[in-house]
């Protein structure tokens, strides 16, 4: 009979070390959370078939195995497939921590690798350290859009990053620079919507066939996300058919927020919506009609983090006599990302935390 299911806890060297030898005998498939898109984390199945399987398809697509260096969480399947890739390819996986640099230039000789999100490309570049990735013979970076100056400005100083898109779902990105890796395929619906498959599949959220049901579809996974493909076939992604944003990897539903938001005491009106940014892919903006005094955007994002998570809340702030409309009552959407980007109104200089 299999054994309980296996939630990622502990440190790095904790994870890696219950990794190798749950390997060894693979009974029960591995849990990992979700971050979230509809509100709620979802616990995943994923198999080490299915891991297995993601891992090879990546070694092959980048030129074989190498050292692994971790700089990512161990607790979300991004920093779960840098490990399950140095246990299919046979090599030891650095542990970066907090310094990436330092890590990078403690590496031996030979192929290496690494996986990070727009948010840590970002900070190297204003750290003026993106020429430490140069080292590796890939970057994979995924979790959330990047914006195209950075990645234009990190490719013309040398790093090889390798666009990746992916879900838990699919033990991670499984589409490399908009090119489905081997044994993945990818079709979009009617509807627009991505959906895919292969051996990288999940095998279901756990305790939950009803949510497994419902983006399940003979064998295709329904990604809630949108998109094309161009004349050679590459994936484009251009949108989620929810208001979901990726903000720093993490996805903010902003329907949610601006719930959240309308409860405040200092609040008589508010809509919530997201510009591109460079540090964080989408920058969630709150757009209000102040009851009085305008608030503080320290304020929103205390008020906003005591019934959701503190990721979510606005990082910046914008104060009108009122919210754009069309003639139904309904918010222009349209006007609200102008007045969010750069129309009128009081603007709080947004948070980092």
């Amino acid at each position: 009979m299999p054994s309980p299911l296996r939630p990622l806890r502990g440190t790095p060297a904790q994870v890696w070390a219950a990794l190798r030898e749950w390997w060894v005998d693979p009974d029960g498939p591995v849990l990992v959370q979700t971050s979230g898109s509809t509100g709620a984390p979802k616990q995943v199945e994923l198999s080490a078939a299915a891991l297995a399987s993601s891992a090879r398809a990546s070694l092959q697509r980048l030129g074989g195995p190498g050292t692994w260096v971790l700089a990512l969480p161990v607790t979300r399947v991004g920093g779960l497939q840098v490990l399950v890739r140095s246990l299919v390819g046979g090599t030891e996986p650095v542990l970066a921590g907090d310094d990436l640099a330092d890590a990078v230039r403690g590496l031996a000789p030979g192929r290496a690798y690494t996986s990070l999100v727009p948010t840590q490309l970002h900070r190297l570049d204003q750290a003026g350290e993106l020429g430490v990735l140069t080292r590796f013979d890939a970057v994979l970076l995924g979790g959330a859009p990047v914006e195209p100056g950075l990645l234009q400005r990190a490719r013309a100083g040398g790093v090889r990053v390798v666009t990746t898109y992916g879900m838990t779902e699919t033990c991670g990105g499984c589409i490399y620079d908009g090119v489905a890796l081997d044994g993945v395929e990818v079709r979009i619906a009617p509807d627009e919507q991505v959906q895919l498959t292969g051996p990288v599949l999940f095998d279901g959220y756990a305790g939950d066939p009803a949510a497994t049901a419902a983006v399940l579809d003979d064998g295709w996974l329904r990604t809630g996300d949108l998109g094309r493909l161009d004349r050679d076939g590459r994936l484009e992604v251009i949108g989620r058919a929810d208001d979901a944003v990726l903000s720093g990897g993490v996805r903010v539903h902003l329907t949610a927020v601006e719930q959240a938001l309308r409860s405040h005491p200092d609040i008589a009106d508010a809509a919530v919506t997201a510009v591109t940014d460079v540090e964080w892919g989408s920058r969630v903006v709150a757009v209000v009609v102040a009851a009085g005094t305008a608030p503080s955007l320290a304020s929103l994002r205390t008020h906003v983090g005591a019934t959701l998570p503190r990721s979510w809340a606005p990082r910046a702030l914008r104060v009108v006599g009122a919210l754009p409309r069309l003639a139904g009552g309904k918010v222009d959407r349209l006007a609200l990302g102008a007045v969010a980007a750069d129309g009128p109104g009081s603007e709080v200089a947004a948070e980092q935390g």
